[in-house]
């Protein structure tokens, strides 16, 4: 589960990470107020402002959500500017994503950046902390530009961080003195969230020295896991479902495993391990998925119906049925197809492979449907006349 920037602060700052003092506001007629409190608790008539778009994605500055500004009025006028301004960035798609929350925090003086971020890491399945000296920039491209700047300390599981390697990270970005103290201090604590909330990712972008020497979260982002939740219900309760697909909530609230994805070949298919290993066929073949939905298995007829449902709801030049009959059976996914169309118009190729339990049984009843599918031998067989299938749609 994503949450906002000014959330994942005052989550950083109940655990003693620093961040500069900010508001949010959640509505355009509340900027003054929430300014004017701001200031207050500054303790000083007008400083330096950062006026920030509340969205979940990335790339902001770039596409004008963040403003920095020198004076109250101008911070005003850009926060009540910013409300229902729509933001395009390379995280959001090209259709963007409409502002409803804007924060407005303290500027602060800013003598070097740095990146810092805990995560889970697939190689050595466990946390890693990962930081580097060039902040403020997107870590893949760092990644792949320059992987030596980039330095990594694994955790182990069993003693968690020690304060000498939150010190060796510090060091090895640099840092020294009282900076490399603070540093390692504010690395500890932001272990400390990722484990005592389930996170799966706590990222500062940038985490910043000051002139002062203050070490500051200038950034924030934190990603909980929603398997997790359900022992925190403080934290879900921060869920911003205006930020989340729709189909994506529709399928969560019947215990769905869906995913939009950007292709247009839309895929239903039982198993998690069989979803992958179905998309990864369909870009061999030359394809590109729609999204990626497991209807588990132990799914009934109308959990199959509600995800067909939700295939068509996305804008998709064919639709992929994968299924291995095991704990689900053949006719009962069957089934589910034809309940869903009889209620649903299909206008795109739809393309089945069943295979296990009950396979005889669910090709006849789809071929006593009068529906028009196109059955497939096998995995491959299916994925290539998916994308034949996709191709002659988008060319008509």
């Amino acid at each position: 589960m994503k949450i906002h920037e000014y959330q994942a602060k005052e989550l950083l700052a109940s655990y003693g990470v620093a961040v500069p003092p900010g508001r949010v506001v959640l509505a355009a007629d509340e900027v003054e107020q929430a300014v004017a409190a701001l200031l207050e608790s500054a303790g000083e008539p007008s400083p330096a402002l950062v006026v920030k778009a509340q969205i979940h994605a990335g790339g902001r500055g770039k596409a004008g959500g963040v403003k920095v500004v020198q004076e109250r009025a101008e911070a005003e006028r850009l926060a009540r500017e910013m409300f229902g301004m729509r933001l395009i960035t390379p995280q959001t798609g090209p259709e963007g994503r409409v502002v409803k929350r804007v924060f407005v925090e303290r500027a602060v003086s800013i003598a070097q950046e740095l990146y810092l971020a805990v995560v889970l890491d697939r190689e050595t399945a466990g946390v890693v902390i990962i930081a580097s000296a060039e902040g403020g920039t997107e870590i893949e491209e760092l990644a792949a530009s320059a992987p030596e700047k980039i330095v990594k300390q694994p955790v182990d599981p069993l003693f968690g961080l020690g304060s000498f390697e939150a010190r060796q990270v510090a060091f090895a970005l640099g840092l020294t003195g009282r900076t490399a103290i603070a540093a390692a201090g504010l690395i500890e604590r932001l272990y400390r969230v990722f484990i005592a909330c389930d996170a799966s990712m706590v990222e500062v972008n940038p985490l910043v020295v000051t002139h002062a020497g203050e070490v500051l979260a200038l950034d924030a982002k934190v990603l909980l896991d929603d398997n997790g939740l359900y022992r925190h219900p403080e934290l879900a309760a921060l869920r911003d479902e205006g930020e989340e697909d729709p189909a994506e909530r529709e399928a969560e609230r019947h215990n769905l495993s869906y995913i939009k994805l950007d292709g247009d070949i839309g895929c239903m298919v039982n198993g998690a391990g069989l979803a992958m290993a179905t998309m990864d066929i369909l870009e061999a073949c030359g394809g590109r998925p729609a999204n990626f939905l497991d209807v588990g298995g132990g799914a009934t007829k109308e959990r199959v119906a509600l995800s067909f449902k939700l295939l068509l709801g996305d804008s998709v030049s064919a639709i992929f049925v994968n299924i291995f009959g095991g704990i689900v059976r053949c006719d009962t996914i069957a089934e589910g197809i034809v309940g869903a169309l009889s209620e649903v118009s299909l206008d795109v190729p739809l393309v089945v492979r069943l295979e296990g339990t009950n396979r005889a049984l669910g090709e006849r009843i789809l071929a006593d449907s009068g529906l028009q599918v196109i059955a497939a031998a096998d995995m491959r067989d299916g994925a290539e006349k998916v994308v034949r299938a996709a191709r002659e749609t988008r060319q008509d």
